[in-house]
This record gives structure tokens, C-alpha cells and sequence, in this order.
């Protein structure tokens, strides 16, 4: 993989990780496009410090939110920020469970399928279409929704649904406030991030080579930058109900991928 290689991934990543539209699904058509001949371990592991990178740059944008739950964790209280603590670690439940059950199962599914992921962005384009007519309100995340959300989170798992689609769009059908839901999708993410990473670490899965230290660094920080300025766009996005931009984007491309698998 050379650095400009890892600056377009990179950037892919940081745009793709909060706007609705799959960043697992887009780096795997990038790979393809580019013709990343990396086998799914290696590819697996350029996504992964991707990811991380993204989850950074939550952690930047939110870092109010997120020490009030580190706050709600440790005082022990019935209190908001507590409710919300617990929130986000049932929401992560459904993922964790599929993540440690099904993980070679979902790596097979990552390097290379151009079908399955055109097939999976127009299942997001549903999503969000159907996300983009629904009523706002202003109801918060309840702890049942959460757990709702969760599942949704699990099942985006899969290269072509949108993790941040389809926990959006699942939060906004279930009624909650649009900007809430982005909120809660972007940081229900971050603590799977970097458990996911502390497990690779510890089980050495993330392998590379020395030559690969200077393009996995380039394509960490052009997905960090990136993807500071796509959360804060997306919150945006969400609050004044844009999601039917995303919806036929998804669609386009998702055709696209589909015939483009069909073709090789």
C-alpha cells in the first residue's frame, strides 16, 4: 500500500464513519478499485487503526459527553448522566455478542465482497429513506430503545450497512430527537472501537510490516481529520432532516456495486 493510497482510504474512512453511507462498505470498494491485493487479515488490520482513528476524533468532538459518562459511571447515582452510562453499555451488548461469537464469520464477509456490499448499501438506502419521512420530536433515548439500537449496531456490522444509518435511522423510528440520536450513535461506537482494538493488541492479530508503519500512520491521521469535520457536518445533516440525499446516494452506489460484481 503506497501514501497516497492511504490518504484516499483514510479520508474515505473519516467521511464515511459518521456520514450514513458505510465506511466498512466504501474502504472495501476503494480496495477493489484500487486494487488492494491485501489478504483480509492485512486489510482487516488497515481498518481497524482507521477506525481508531475516527473514534479519536469522536472522542475530540464529544469530550463533554463523554466525561459525563465517565462522571455517571463512577458516582453510582440514579442521576441523568448515570441513565446514560448505562445506555450506551447496553447498546453495545448485541455487538459485543455477535463481534466475539461470529468473528471469523465476519471477517469472511470483509476483503473483496463487491456484491454483498452493493446488496447491503441499498438495504441503508431503505433505512434512511424511511428515517428521512418519520416525524421528529424531541424524546430522548430510552433504555428499551437503546438496547433496539444496539441490535442495529450488530447488524451493521456487515460492509454496506452504515453503522451510523442504521443506529440513526433505527433511533429516529423509534421516535427519539434527531440531533439525540446522532449523539448517541457516534459515542455508543467508541468504547466497541477501542475494545476491539485492546483485544487485538493483546491477541496479536494486528500484523504489519515495518514498511507499512509510514502509510498506516498517513491514513490514520487523514481518517482523524476528516473525520472531525464529517461529525460535526453530520449533526448538522441530521437536525435539518437530509438523510434522502443520503438515501439515493447509497442507492446509486449500491447499484453500482452490484453490477460491478456482476461484470467481474
Amino acid at each position: 500500500m503506497d501514501i497516497i493510497e492511504a490518504i484516499v482510504l483514510g479520508i474515505i474512512q473519516g467521511l464515511t464513519e459518521f456520514l450514513p453511507v458505510s465506511s466498512s462498505g466504501h474502504l472495501e470498494l476503494a480496495k477493489a478499485i484500487l486494487g488492494d491485493t491485501s489478504v483480509p487479515e492485512e486489510s482487516l488490520t488497515f481498518t481497524v487503526v482507521l477506525h481508531f482513528a475516527t473514534a479519536l476524533s469522536t472522542l475530540v468532538i464529544f469530550r463533554k459527553e463523554v466525561l459525563d459518562i465517565i462522571k455517571g459511571l463512577l458516582q453510582f447515582k440514579w442521576n441523568e448522566e448515570f441513565q446514560f452510562s448505562l445506555k450506551i453499555i447496553l447498546s453495545m451488548i448485541p455487538a459485543v455478542f455477535v463481534g466475539l461469537l461470529f468473528e471469523e464469520q465476519l471477517e469472511s464477509f470483509f476483503g473483496g465482497k463487491i456484491l454483498l456490499v452493493g446488496a447491503m448499501l441499498l438495504v441503508t438506502a431503505i433505512l434512511l429513506l424511511l428515517a428521512d419521512k418519520a416525524k421528529n420530536t424531541n424524546k430522548n433515548v430510552s433504555i428499551s430503545n437503546s438496547i433496539i439500537i444496539g441490535v442495529s449496531q450488530a447488524i451493521a456490522m456487515l460492509p454496506g450497512i452504515s453503522r451510523s444509518g442504521a443506529t440513526i435511522s433505527t433511533s429516529v423510528l423509534l421516535g427519539v430527537d434527531r440531533t439525540k440520536a446522532a449523539r448517541f450513535s457516534f459515542l455508543m461506537v467508541v468504547p466497541l472501537i477501542f475494545g476491539k482494538i485492546g483485544k487485538d493488541i493483546l491477541g496479536g492479530d494486528l500484523n504489519f510490516q515495518s514498511s507499512e508503519i509510514m502509510p498506516i500512520a498517513i491514513g490514520f491521521i487523514a481518517a482523524f481529520v476528516s473525520g472531525l469535520l464529517a461529525c460535526k457536518w453530520m449533526i448538522a445533516l441530521v437536525k435539518k432532516s437530509k438523510l434522502s440525499y443520503f438515501s439515493l446516494y447509497c442507492a446509486i452506489v449500491g447499484l453500482v456495486a452490484i453490477g460491478y460484481a456482476l461484470m467481474n
